[in-house]
């Protein structure tokens, strides 16, 4: 299955997408939240799915994040040996998280606003993965019962305000519309290898991240056993994986950073694709 959430943002509804067609599920379910993930709700809709007609709506009808907004946004950092290389890094012998504010989740093809006096705004396609069923101190061998199923994600990232001004990465990362997420949140069974996906981000119609899922250093596997030594994982979590080389602040011999009127286009193979204008902060138009 593919789910959407469809609408206005801050009122869309649950919907699904198949073969291209959005239909909407809102009178059988609330929404795509902690309660439908944690109440077995993608096997209850897929069993609705083969006895209901639901209505279909326009396919040209904006969505929004496909997971309402979770307890908690997790993100794995230089968890891609090409991307560690091009950073001239050594490896990580453990998994490096970060929190990346709720508040930042937006539809994949929403405007994204650089924040407000923005220098070195940059781009990072990730693949994600959500919670389905609570995880604390799961083992690799069960962890995989603890994903409801995957997503593409743009984790981007304020370099100035995450590198250049002392703390931690996560005010960098969580500035509003800093993580559109779809267009759709696709059901682990129907991905046959999810460590063998491509994908491909460009700016401008320049290509820049190229890569697949096989360059993960962590796995799913293991992310979802180690982060539930240190946390309780809740249904409808998401945490974000980490992505290849080619960002921005890794060109040569100029680093390359977004600026209104840019237009940033991103997919991983299975995962569907996305299409973002960047626009400048509205406080910034106004000075």
């Amino acid at each position: 299955m593919k789910l959407i959430r469809f609408g206005t943002a801050g009122n869309e509804k649950p919907g699904l997408w198949i073969h291209g067609q959005y239909f909407d599920v809102s009178s059988v379910i609330e929404d795509y939240n902690d309660a439908f993930f944690a109440g077995n709700g993608m096997k209850k809709l897929a069993a609705l799915l083969a006895t209901t007609t639901f209505p279909q709506i326009s396919d040209q009808t904006r969505l929004g994040s496909p997971v309402a907004r979770p307890s908690k946004l997790i993100g794995v950092g230089l968890n891609y040996r090409d991307h560690a290389h091009e950073s001239g890094l050594a490896l990580p012998e453990e998994p490096i998280l970060f929190m990346k504010a709720t508040s930042a989740l937006c539809g994949g093809s929403d405007d994204l606003l650089l924040p407000k006096g923005s220098k070195k705004t940059d781009w990072e396609i990730e693949l994600a993965f959500v919670i389905g069923k609570k995880a604390t101190y799961v083992s690799e061998e069960e962890a995989m019962d603890h994903v409801a199923g995957y997503l593409c994600l743009n984790d981007y990232s304020e370099r100035d305000y995450q590198l250049e001004r002392c703390g931690q990465w996560t005010k960098g990362k969580s500035c509003d519309t800093f993580a559109p997420a779809g267009p759709f949140l696709v059901s682990k069974d129907e991905i046959k290898d999810v460590h063998q996906l491509t994908m491909r981000l460009s700016v401008n119609g320049k290509l820049y991240q190229e890569s697949t899922t096989s360059q993960l250093i962590f796995r799913i596997p293991f992310l979802v056993s180690y982060i539930s030594q240190f946390m309780t994982l809740l249904p409808g979590d998401i945490v974000t994986t980490g992505t290849p080389a080619g960002v921005g602040m890794g060109q040569r011999p100029d680093p390359v950073f977004l600026k209104a009127g840019d237009l940033v286009e991103w997919e991983i193979e299975g995962l569907g694709s996305n299409r973002q204008r960047v626009c400048m902060h509205p406080e910034d138009r106004n000075e």
